[in-house]
């Protein structure tokens, strides 16, 4: 009831004598039905006593307060009444019978590539262990560390391999387990985890996903979020305070996120990062997931592992798994291919002429489900496999390369750029170039020792691919970055370009800080013009922060040791003078436009020598590079007149085709003839002018001096 009618009532010295008077009053529909309950029941004592009517607010019957609050009485009533519910007793009773204390058979002979990080948490194990050596120091143990990466690189197995190593009790659980909608509910499911460690001690207390429970406190939407990092901060304290040998663990994809409180010592001690398995790394993950399957023969791991850039362990797992899949597929298609059954009673047809007359073979419709039939036949039939067939199932090297193209490696997903296909022979020219690159990145990763003997080895150096485009800046640092075998993080400029303020400076830090944790490992910036402009030109201070923070990362401020920067532009001028200083990209490579000579080796990269797509013997590249036509012709323009001059072919050979259907007529060779080339170089022209080239020679001039 609003203010005006409270004081209408509460006020008013008139007495009601009867009672049918209330329901003829005209302001009897506004009233609340509790408060007319209360004048019907009071009425006539009111009329006697000739007093006031006094409402007061504290009585029990009467509520002051508005509906609002009555709502949200209400609400606490039915959460109370649920919170001592039954129900609510058997969803705790759950929460705790889901807390299981594991007893893992994982040791650390079953992880593969993780030596640092093995090293690193044996010096956490002594107080487990050997409690006596930090009581003679008189100094409280550590008690957790932080294991941080990208998802699939070990973090969950590292710690259940910790338990199982030193035959300790793991209490393991998934942080949003934690989180419920009652409130207070949250922080009661934490406490009871620590007790339940504590009583369990000496154990290990393993959180995964622990970054889902704990962001920063400052930025938190609810206060149920605040009170579950407070909770969780208090019970890992008392932990720090008790004498207990509880190692707490915490995993995450997203450190940056958590509360810092949590990050700082007393709490997680230490963080442990992960990055992406390097070549040798490869190679160890792929013996030890190897170890049970049937390789075919003396099987090279080495190679199998320069074919996979940017896999991490839990992909290396789903690739060996798909090859047994090709393995198997493959053993079967033979089968069919023989005409003969791994089943016995289940006949396969192979020849096609067998088949009723009714039966069409017409393209490859009736062989794919034919294909199909067989193999719900074989599926459905329940018998084994024959001997023969069984003995020939092994896992070779070819099943493994065609999983590749079935697999796709959470770098990808994660920003990096898988370039396993990508090498010198596809990269025409540029020799110059290409000896600077080697120089810059590949020798101070092949001879690292020489170069730390001379005062090389400090730090990585910077490289600015800068030129026309369409050159092959892009091709260039795939290339590098493929030949040394090191990890390749590709960032076009505005996808690092946020909106929100602040968003920016942090898509850079978290570039760098996963390309530290991946090092070796090459950064390429395409387009950074976007990036980088000259803070005095542009207006936003948006756009300034970005460049400063780029410029702190780039600095050497935090070491960058093994962590090379690439970066390519159209327009160096634009881009902000601190930028190019040495110490940050120390050498400004040009990369022109190609002269004859080089056209002719980009003719040849592009073509394969002549075999992709099928060249015609009369097909010469020295003439074909000196046509005045493809001057001003840069790689891609090359690349383009090479399409071109295939469609030509192609479109020949299917009119001659479509003419004479007659399988007796002679129809020429699918070739690409010098008439094709003709009719291309009709079509394509220049992607860039006479007067751009000059530009771009005269801007080569003023950086490439500036580099020396």
């Amino acid at each position: 009831m609003n203010r005006k009618n409270y004081s209408r009532f509460s006020g008013n010295n008139k007495k009601f004598n009867k009672e049918s008077e209330i329901s003829d009053n005209p302001n009897f529909n506004m009233m609340n039905s509790r408060l007319s309950n209360f004048y019907k029941t009071n009425a006539a004592s009111l009329a006697n006593a000739n007093m006031p009517l006094n409402i007061d607010s504290n009585q029990k019957n009467f509520n002051q307060h508005s509906s609002k609050g009555k709502y949200a009485r209400k609400r606490k009533l039915r959460e109370d009444k649920k919170r001592n519910s039954p129900e609510m007793s058997d969803n705790f009773n759950v929460f705790e019978d889901m807390i299981e204390i594991k007893r893992p058979r994982i040791t650390f002979h079953d992880i593969g590539g993780c030596e640092h990080q093995l090293t690193e948490v044996c010096k956490f194990m002594f107080h487990m262990m050997h409690p006596e050596v930090y009581e003679k120091l008189g100094i409280r143990p550590p008690r957790g560390f932080l294991l941080y990466g990208p998802p699939g690189c070990g973090k969950t197995l590292l710690a259940h391999a910790i338990a199982g190593e030193f035959e300790l009790p793991l209490i393991k659980i998934t942080a949003t387990e934690i989180v419920s909608g009652i409130s207070g509910d949250s922080e009661k499911k934490i406490r009871n985890l620590f007790t339940k460690a504590i009583l369990t001690a000496p154990c290990i207390l393993f959180i995964d996903e622990i970054d889902s429970i704990t962001p920063r406190r400052d930025v938190a939407q609810r206060d149920m979020d605040r009170r579950i990092v407070s909770q969780l901060l208090a019970c890992i304290d008392d932990l720090e305070n008790s004498d207990n040998h509880v190692l707490f663990i915490g995993a995450t994809n997203r450190a940056e996120s958590m509360d810092p409180a949590l990050r700082m010592a007393g709490r997680f001690d230490r963080e442990i990062a992960f990055g992406m398995p390097d070549e040798l790394s490869r190679i160890k993950i792929l013996e030890v997931v190897c170890r049970g399957v049937n390789l075919s023969g003396c099987f090279d791991f080495g190679h199998l592992a320069r074919l996979c850039p940017g896999f991490v362990g839990a992909d290396l797992k789903a690739l060996v798994r798909e090859a047994c899949i090709c393995s198997i597929k493959r053993v079967f298609t033979s089968v069919l291919n023989d005409g003969q059954s791994c089943v016995d009673d289940c006949t396969i047809v192979s020849d096609s002429s067998k088949l009723p007359s009714n039966v069409s073979t017409a393209g490859s419709s009736w062989k794919i489900n034919s294909e199909l039939k067989n193999l719900v036949d074989w599926l459905k039939s329940g018998r084994q496999c024959s001997e023969s067939a069984l003995s020939n199932l092994s896992v070779k090297m070819e099943d493994f390369e065609l999983a590749l193209k079935h697999i796709q490696p959470s770098a990808k997903r994660e920003g990096f750029a898988t370039v396993p296909d990508v090498t010198w022979n596809d990269v025409g020219a540029l020799d110059s170039v290409r000896e600077e690159l080697q120089w810059s990145i590949l020798y101070p990763i092949k001879w690292n020792r020489e170069f730390s003997l001379m005062g090389l080895g400090g730090r990585a150096q910077g490289i600015l691919l800068f030129g026309p485009p369409g050159c092959g800046k892009t091709l260039l640092a795939k290339a590098i970055a493929n030949e040394s075998g090191i990890n390749f993080i590709s960032v076009k400029g505005p996808e690092l370009l946020n909106m929100y303020v602040g968003e920016s400076e942090r898509a850079v830090r978290q570039v760098f800080q996963r390309a530290k944790c991946s090092a070796p490992c090459v950064i390429f910036f395409d387009e950074i013009d976007a990036l980088c402009p000259r803070r005095a030109q542009s207006d936003s201070s948006g756009v300034a922060r970005l460049v400063n923070q780029l410029l702190t990362e780039m600095d050497g401020i935090e070491c960058r040791r093994e962590v090379f920067i690439m970066a390519a532009t159209n327009r160096p001028d634009i881009i902000d003078p601190a930028v190019l200083r040495p110490g940050r990209l120390d050498k400004a490579l040009y990369v022109g436009l190609p002269n004859e000579e080089d056209r002719v080796s980009i003719l040849r990269a592009i073509t394969k020598n002549g075999t992709t797509p099928p060249m015609h013997e009369e097909i010469d590249f020295k003439q074909l590079s000196s046509d005045k036509r493809c001057e001003a012709f840069s790689g891609a323009d090359l690349q383009h007149l090479v399409r071109e001059a295939s469609v030509e072919a192609l479109r020949e050979y299917l009119i001659i085709q479509n003419d004479h259907p007659e399988k007796d007529k002679a129809v020429p060779e699918l070739l690409v003839r010098l008439k094709h080339f003709d009719m291309a170089l009709s079509k394509v022209k220049p992607s860039i002018s006479v007067k751009e080239a000059e530009e771009y020679r005269r801007i080569a001039k003023v950086y490439k001096s500036c580099s020396q």
